[in-house]
């Protein structure tokens, strides 16, 4: 049997019993994710908690959230939300999908967040704002 390089350097999965209660990850994503399309958060601090193309997409969907403000001539401005609940399922050991439901001053949103247990810690690998 040849062993190839990529099941040493690999992302190694890591299962949900060896890591930790996913929530208050949850949790500081969300908030993370709302501050850094309001343009208060810079994008790069949350890089380490998203796999490459949950953070492409959050990098996109920022840059757009920023030239909406521009052309409204609105400065960034930190967001007042609260987290009304937080909605976890486990469809196989090393992933959760989760909900969160923030409520804002204007409207009440849900954001998808699917975590992934590599490397002995959770990342993100979706996070939708709905």
């Amino acid at each position: 049997m040849t062993t190839t390089w990529n099941e040493y350097f690999a992302p190694q999965p890591t299962s949900a019993a060896e890591l930790p209660d996913p929530v208050p990850l949850l949790r500081s994503l969300t908030q993370g994710a709302l501050e850094v399309l309001a343009g208060v958060r810079e994008v790069d601090q949350l890089a380490r908690w998203f796999s490459e193309d949950a953070f492409r997409a959050l990098v996109t969907r920022a840059n757009l959230s920023a030239r909406a403000r521009s052309a409204r001539g609105q400065s960034p401005s930190r967001p007042s939300f609260q987290i009304l609940s937080i909605r976890q399922s486990a469809p196989v050991d090393n992933i959760v999908e989760a909900v969160v439901i923030v409520a804002g001053p204007a409207r009440t949103r849900a954001v998808a967040i699917r975590l992934e247990g590599f490397d002995s810690r959770w990342r993100a690998s979706s996070l939708a704002i709905l």
